[in-house]
């Protein structure tokens, strides 16, 4: 019976869906794959062909990148930023979206356009405001002041996912709640955000991923080499070893590790986050 259903299921599929989704997966890791491979070639050997094996596998290459590009300092700052962004993103949009959500508040829809016109609004046309603000502030060359930025480039697309969520919740154990005394700040923490943790891993998740690969307001506001995050890092060991692409590419290799290992461990509850908020399409 198992392979008659799989035989009706390929079937109904159809065989060019197939040949479509395995030319797409050689399109989104071909590039990957190309990228590992050089960084275990020799200068010649890349010299000779970018897009053949390597003839000896070098993978002190990727000791010498760690230590000559400085990496581990560069992913511990990255984890800091990450973690950061994330933790307020997460407060931001939790109590935003509730309020949004389920409270009756004078002014929800034009609230909702603005955070809808916030988000689809260019980063860089607040490049040389929050240059000016930042420095007068003290927040210049800081990883809060990084943090801060990053939390609100991501809170509004982080608010409006988690609204979504929360308007598919039902609303029986909330009502519950409140008849039995609670106030609404001990319905968000007690009812609706462990319920919620779907959507909050998704925020979590999308909002992580951007923040690590954050560059052009890394790059502007982070000038010294010891705050730097890795993608800032992985560009100053660039210009400096422009020659040595295998180095480089092992430099990236170890760049996108951590947030690859991370995307495919947890891509399943990322899929379901996404598709459980109504923003995954019908």
């Amino acid at each position: 019976m198992g392979h008659l259903t799989v035989r009706r299921d390929f079937r109904s599929a159809g065989i060019g869906t197939y040949v479509i989704l395995t030319a797409l997966a050689l399109f989104a890791v071909g590039p990957i794959v190309l990228f590992f491979l050089n960084a275990l070639k020799t200068d010649s050997e890349y010299a000779e062909s970018s897009l053949g094996l390597p003839g000896t596998w070098r993978w002190s290459n990727f000791v010498e990148a760690w230590t000559t590009a400085n990496m581990g300092a560069g992913l511990l700052n990255s984890a800091i930023v990450v973690g950061g962004t994330i933790l307020l993103t997460c407060l931001v949009a939790g109590l935003a979206a509730y309020a949004l959500a389920r409270l009756e508040i004078r002014g929800n829809s034009a609230f909702i356009t603005y955070v809808l016109v916030a988000s689809s609004l260019p980063a860089q046309m607040f490049l040389v405001p929050l240059f000016f603000l930042w420095a007068r502030a003290g927040l210049y060359d800081t990883r809060f002041g990084l943090i801060l930025i990053c939390t609100g480039l991501f809170s509004p697309f982080a608010t409006l996912l988690l609204r979504s969520f929360l308007l598919g919740m039902p609303r029986e154990f909330e009502e519950a709640a409140r008849m039995d005394g609670a106030g609404e700040l001990g319905v968000l923490t007690r009812i609706v955000l462990p319920n919620a943790l779907p959507g909050l891993l998704t925020i979590a998740l999308t909002t992580g991923l951007s923040a690590y690969n954050e560059f052009l307001f890394a790059v502007t506001m982070i000038q010294t080499e010891a705050k730097m995050p890795v993608s800032t890092t992985l560009f100053a060991f660039q210009q400096g070893y422009t020659q040595n692409y295998p180095l480089v590419s092992a430099a990236g290799v170890i760049m996108i590790a951590p947030m690859l290992i991370l995307f495919l461990a947890l891509q399943r509850r990322f899929t379901d986050g996404v598709a459980s908020s109504g923003l995954g399409g019908a």
